[in-house]
């Protein structure tokens, strides 16, 4: 069963409700198995087919927690090539975490991004909620046609 890692921080709440409907859409997919989480281990990443790290942004920096843990993985030459990466968030200025966080998964940790950012200003409103779930159930379908 080909597994997905929905790894997020979240201070406001915000980021933390895309995540959990983006983990919903992923589970419409039969055989996919999916985790939802606020914490990883570098050395625990590999076990995952796929990883969406939701990273809202703050003063224009992703969260310090994901900065570590990619550099960690990246110290220990942890890698992760041709696994699936996707990244999301929320933002009240600029919103340029989730393109920090694709852009080290797929040039630092040689991953493959299927799709770009998912971004929600402020509260993620309906719309939002319904593109985090379409993104969920885009990767499980991406990992179930890899078989």
């Amino acid at each position: 069963m080909k597994k997905l890692l929905v790894l997020y921080y979240s201070r406001s709440g915000n980021t933390e409700k895309m995540a959990k409907a983006l983990a919903e859409g992923a589970k419409s997919v039969p055989d996919i198995s999916v985790e939802l989480s606020f914490h990883m281990e570098a050395s625990d990443l590999t076990t995952y087919d796929a990883i969406a790290v939701g990273a809202p942004t703050y003063r224009k920096e992703i969260p310090v927690e994901f900065k570590n843990l990619f550099d960690e993985a990246a110290q220990k030459n942890i890698t992760l090539k041709g696994k699936v990466a996707a990244t999301f968030g929320s933002y009240g200025w600029s919103g340029e975490a989730p393109k920090m966080v694709q852009d080290i998964m797929t040039s630092q940790l040689g991953m493959h991004a299927p799709s770009e950012p998912l971004l929600a200003k402020y509260i993620p409103d309906q719309t939002a909620l319904d593109a985090s779930k379409d993104l969920g159930k885009k990767i499980a379908e991406t990992l179930k046609n890899q078989a």
